[in-house]
This record gives structure tokens, C-alpha cells and sequence, in this order.
């Protein structure tokens, strides 16, 4: 064989290498029930679940609650099913936390309480409120 094929054959290998390694990571959202029947089973890997903050009648973001060393905090959210959860997360809010339209936390339970290792934010576009002004 020529030194050309055996380089092709190692960048073909180490390519579907890392095409493996990234193919364990992926993780589809679950609602939070699926996620404590995942945490019962033994699952260890970090779970995803999408949902949005519960809020009151007025549309007010109800359930945060700072932690005891008032960095961490925990608050409520309320899954695609509609089950409400308290959600721990032992770092700073993150910034437009209050204001997202989506939440995806991840991470794990930890009795009946869900830890979040990770928050992602889908927030409002700026761009929302001049669409609705200009009628579009």
C-alpha cells in the first residue's frame, strides 16, 4: 500500500472517531416525567428538558426562590405536558432569565428534585415588538 492510502485510512478512522464520540452527546428533549423514569433506570448522562417558566395570570414569573448562599436559585417550570417542576440550579441567573419564552435545562434528579447542570434561553426577538407595531 502506498503512504497515501494509509494517510486516508487514518483521517477516515479518526473522522468517524469523533463522529461517534459527538453521536453520544446528542440527546433529544424529554418531558419530566420521561426524565425521572430515565434517572430511576440508572441513566447517569445528562437529560434535556425543554419547557417554560410558570407564570400567574398576569403573566409574572412565579416560583424563583434564591438559594440559601444566594447564588444559586431555584424555580418552577412547567413541561410540554404541562407537569410543573422545581428546577435547582447551583449557579448565577443568567441574564433575560425572566424573560425567555423557552427553557432547556439540563442535568439530572436528585431525589424528586431536577438539578440543572445547564441552562439555554430562548429569548424574545428585540425585533418582536416592531414586527407587531408595524403590522407584519
Amino acid at each position: 500500500m502506498k503512504k497515501s492510502h494509509i494517510f486516508i485510512i487514518i483521517v477516515i478512522a479518526a473522522a468517524i472517531g469523533v463522529i461517534i464520540s459527538t453521536a453520544g452527546d446528542a440527546s433529544s428533549y424529554v418531558t419530566f416525567d420521561e426524565a425521572h423514569k430515565m434517572a430511576v433506570a440508572g441513566n447517569s448522562e445528562s437529560i434535556h428538558v425543554v419547557g417554560e417558566l410558570k407564570k400567574d395570570n398576569q403573566g409574572h414569573v412565579v416560583g424563583i426562590e434564591p438559594g440559601a448562599d444566594q447564588v444559586s436559585f431555584s424555580f418552577v417550570m412547567v413541561d410540554d405536558n404541562k407537569k410543573e417542576q422545581v428546577v435547582v440550579y447551583n449557579e448565577p441567573m443568567p441574564q433575560d432569565f425572566m424573560r425567555s419564552e423557552k427553557v432547556v435545562v439540563i442535568g439530572g434528579y436528585s431525589g424528586e428534585t431536577f438539578v440543572a447542570n445547564k441552562i439555554l434561553l430562548k429569548c424574545p426577538s428585540k425585533y418582536q415588538d416592531q414586527k407587531l407595531n408595524a403590522g407584519i
